[in-house]
């Protein structure tokens, strides 16, 4: 199993290009069954994630091509399986995405209840309660949801009990195919759902109101073929900037989109950093200072995102001052707390909601160990500050999120080192 280790004490500095979107290019993918021509998205990261979703797609019989510039081609009218098995879609809960795409243009899929994660309960109900409005016969058997319909779903207005982004996607790629007018209310405002639904236009779909909470979807006979450049992604931008924030350094991101990250460049400012930004690049410069506490609190989108809670809180370990980090998205989502505090943090836990963060002047390396996606990065965070040598375990989760992690730390100056087990 990958360590990372960390030599500490090293400000980041230099200039970075941002990946594509993992959030978006996942459901995106997903959404080329939908298609009876080649699709070709651009700007794919290069992540397990990505790489367990395209053998998801081979394992339907759908022909997948990568091309020197890691353009992925899908080529889905080979398709000649319905079922997506518990081993691949444990691992990766965007798997379930294939659910609506596959229900919408053949009529059934089987597809293994999702994994990912362990922070916390994310059900897939409103998923399927979305899709029985629409016409499907639904049941869970042995770990899977079975879907069928009779002939096509259709139309039907649909208000959600909770904004998910992941049923907002499997909804709106159902109703593309649907006859009739699907109206989604409370849906997920996330980038990546605009993103998703920009490219679901270009496949010919009518698709109105996406990055809004009210998704109007007028259904067509049929997607064709289109080509697609995966938004940046935001999340790796944002935790680019926060490390760079903690170890008080200077960057410039580019091929991003600042106007994805208000809620996080607002905190970053309140912290003590000088951000300037352009079209599409972000400078942050921390000028040597230690940041300032600031509270934040997440929530959906445009609020502060949860998946930069756990980095946001590792730059709140050392910074001048005491801040409160409520997490209101996952109940379960400060498993990194007890990591961080192994390198001299004073975090304690408020119930399983709130995180009381009084901070240090410095940490000090010891190893640790990565716990999930986003907390994994909060480790390298804390590691790229601490005193001496921070060993970070089980960095498959970065993995998973992160494009060469090692390389662009490296980059930026850091001293880090990947060691693999044999």
């Amino acid at each position: 199993m990958d360590k990372l280790l960390i030599q500490g004490g090293h400000a980041l500095h230099g200039e970075l290009r941002m990946s594509g979107a993992k959030n978006a290019a996942l459901p995106i993918l997903a959404a080329t069954l939908l298609a009876d021509e080649p699709v070709v998205i651009a700007n794919v990261p290069h992540l397990h994630d990505v790489t367990t979703m395209i053998e998801l797609l081979g394992s339907f019989g759908v022909e997948v091509l990568i091309d020197e510039r890691l353009n992925v081609e899908v080529r889905s009218s080979s398709l000649c399986s319905y079922r997506a098995s518990y081993d691949l879609v444990k691992t990766m809960r965007a798997s379930f995405n294939v659910l609506g795409p596959l229900l919408a243009r053949h009529g059934q899929a089987e597809v293994s209840l999702p994994g990912g994660c362990a922070i916390g309960a994310r059900p897939v109900d409103q998923h399927l309660k979305g899709l029985a409005a629409m016409g499907a016969q639904i049941r869970v058997e042995d770990g899977y949801v079975i879907a069928r319909v009779d002939g096509r779903l259709h139309g039907a207005r649909i208000l959600m009990d909770i904004s998910t982004v992941g049923g907002t996607e499997n909804l709106m790629t159902a109703a593309t195919l649907a006859r009739g007018t699907t109206v989604l209310e409370n849906a997920a405002r996330e980038p990546e759902i605009v993103d998703l639904g920009n490219c679901l236009n270009a496949m010919g779909a009518r698709i109105h109101g996406h990055g809004t909470d009210v998704i109007v979807i007028d259904g067509v006979e049929r997607l064709h073929g289109c080509q697609h450049r995966v938004m940046p992604d935001r999340v790796e931008t944002g935790t680019y900037l926060i490390a760079a924030a903690a170890t008080g350094g200077r960057v410039r991101l580019k091929d991003t989109r600042p106007e994805t990250l208000e809620s996080v460049l607002i905190k970053l400012d309140e912290a003590g950093a000088t951000l300037t930004q352009g079209r599409d690049w972000l400078e942050l410069d921390m000028k040597g200072n230690r940041p300032r506490a600031v509270d934040i609190r997440t929530a959906p989108y445009p609020a502060f995102p949860t998946d930069m809670q756990a980095q946001f809180l590792a730059l709140m370990a050392i910074a001048d001052g005491t801040s409160r980090v409520i997490e209101t998205v996952f109940e379960n989502r400060f498993m990194h707390v007890p990591e961080i505090n192994r390198l001299g943090a004073n975090i304690a836990l408020d119930g399983s909601t709130t995180a009381i963060v009084k901070g240090v002047p410095r940490l000090k390396g010891a190893p640790v160990m990565a716990t999930d996606l986003r907390a994994s990065f909060s480790l390298v965070i804390a590691g790229l500050v601490a005193e001496g040598e921070t060993l970070v375990d089980r960095i498959y989760h970065i993995d998973r999120g992160y494009e060469s992690i090692e390389e662009k730390l490296t980059q930026l100056g850091a001293r880090v080192q990947r060691l693999t087990s044999r």
